[in-house]
């Protein structure tokens, strides 16, 4: 009797709604049916008929908070509703469609600008399932304001990637999460932690509160996001030399937005910050020889390496009456080939020297790079592992690959007596289980890129930026052109 007033509810529910019901619910329906297809999960298919009941059969009360007789409390309710639909909306739409992501530093110039506001779309490689699945959606990893963790570790799904519309593509501008911010020292976090021991040692870092704060472990989604320029692909062998990036032995053509640092030294004149920022130099950029010597010094060790370096790239310089020992102005800045072109016409700009590798510091891997010979201007030639790759194994080109095998793709990895051992068995080769990235900033000497902390897994590519939907110039006021307005809608890919 009870299955037959059910049935007779139902065919009657079905028999007064209207069209509109019938054209929402269908509609929804649809859009939730291909859903679960895209996502090739099918036993969601069980929801179906519940969520069907939402626009036609209402047999559930889902809006039983309208009928509640006090008007104060059906406010609150109405704006609870509100807020819990907005919310699994928006998980919903930064999971699987896009997310927003603004541009912190200056390693993109002049390709994206710091204070850009991109739409980055997830659907163009492919969304990837949540791996940290409960998590607030409006925060990577911290929430605003209160400052505790936005998602709950447990429970950790395995990578797995939707059907996108193509794969990554050479010279393609890529957000992803930042490979080595699994683990972070809270109160330094540029550089990585891994550089933070190589420098300072392991146990200091750990244990050192007061100066690195709180170590913390992030899973792969819910670290930093970075972008950068993706240069090398799967199977491709990567060089830089000299600046020049060669793939697979070709020299790679040069993008405009492409800076590199230069000392420029005028016959006294001053290039102030205005002048230099109507050049196209971010006020972030802007170092005379002052601040250089501030900043700089330390990498020199002494008095006598500083003042050969200077030397060494042809700068004039003053012993006695200068503190920073540089003789005229002189200016440490990114220039683009146009820009460099401009300012070499500039009267009294006496010398335009592009700066050496010195002053990049050690790359990857680090504890190796410098007997590789490797710097930020000259690297490789380096291969990028792709699926199904068997790596041939030395102690040599070990450091280079052993994050791929120990980390990424989660083996025992040890070296006993001159042996390479995997999870406990003696390896001369490894099979790769994913594909990988190289990522160079185009601001190529003020950029933490691949240079610095090597390869990009496939289970940290989150998307390419679509277009410029914001952009705010942080050095000006809101009356003075804060508002970039003619990058709104720019795009943002290549």
């Amino acid at each position: 009797m009870k299955s037959e007033i059910n049935m007779n509810t139902i065919l009657s529910r079905l028999k007064e709604a209207t069209v509109a019901q019938w054209v929402k619910g269908c509609a929804a329906s649809v859009v939730y049916i291909l859903f679960i297809v895209w996502v090739d999960s099918y036993w969601w298919l069980l929801l179906t008929p519940f969520f069907f009941d939402v626009f036609v059969t209402k047999l559930v009360p889902w809006d039983w908070w309208k009928r509640i007789k006090n008007k104060a409390l059906r406010s609150i309710m109405g704006w609870v509703d509100a807020i819990v639909f907005a919310l699994v909306a928006v998980y919903f739409i930064f999971t699987f469609l896009f997310q927003n992501y603004q541009i912190p530093t200056s390693s993109l110039e002049k390709t994206l600008l710091v204070g850009d506001f991109l739409a980055v779309s997830k659907a163009t490689y492919g969304p990837r399932v949540p791996m940290t699945p409960l998590s607030f959606p409006l925060a990577q990893h911290t929430m605003p304001i209160i400052g505790t963790k936005s998602y709950i570790e447990k429970p950790q799904w395995e990578y797995r990637r939707l059907k996108g519309l193509r794969n990554v593509e050479r010279n393609d501008i890529v957000v992803f999460n930042f490979p080595t911010g699994d683990t972070v020292a809270l109160k330094q976090q540029n550089p990585d932690i891994y550089t933070l021991m190589h420098v300072y040692g392991r146990d200091r870092v750990m244990n050192d509160k007061a100066t690195f704060g709180e170590i913390v472990y992030r899973p792969v989604d819910r670290r930093e996001n970075y972008v950068k320029r993706c240069v090398g692909l799967p199977g491709d062998t990567f060089l830089l030399k000299d600046n020049q990036v060669y793939i697979n032995g070709t020299a790679q053509p040069h993008f405009e937005g492409i800076q590199h640092n230069y000392f420029i030294q005028t016959d006294g004149k001053r290039l102030g910050q205005d002048f230099l920022k109507k050049l196209g130099v971010s006020y972030e950029d802007y170092q005379d020889s002052n601040d250089f010597f501030n900043r700089w010094f330390k990498y020199f060790y002494s008095k006598e390496a500083y003042l050969s370096y200077l030397i060494g790239l042809g700068l004039e310089i003053d012993l006695e009456n200068n503190p920073t020992y540089v003789k005229f102005p002189t200016y440490y800045v990114p220039l683009t080939q146009e820009m460099h072109a401009k300012l070499s016409k500039v009267k009294g700009v006496e010398r335009i020297v592009m700066a050496t590798p010195y002053l990049g510091g050690e790359v990857f891997p680090l504890g190796k790079s410098r007997e590789y010979g490797w710097n930020r201007d000259n690297f490789g030639p380096l291969y990028i592992p792709k699926k199904g790759d068997r790596l041939a194994l030395t102690l040599d080109n070990l450091p280079v690959y052993e994050r791929i095998i120990s980390t990424y793709e989660h083996n025992l990895l040890e070296v006993r007596d001159s042996t390479i051992y995997i999870n406990g068995q003696p390896a001369t080769h490894y099979d790769v289980k994913m594909d990988y990235y190289w990522m160079l900033g185009d601001n190529r000497h003020k950029s933490a890129d691949s240079r610095y902390w090597g390869f990009v897994p496939e289970d940290h590519i989150v998307g390419t930026p679509m277009f410029v939907w914001l952009s705010l110039d942080k050095d000006k006021g809101l009356f003075e052109g804060k508002i970039r307005w003619n990058r709104f809608f720019k795009a943002a890919g290549r």
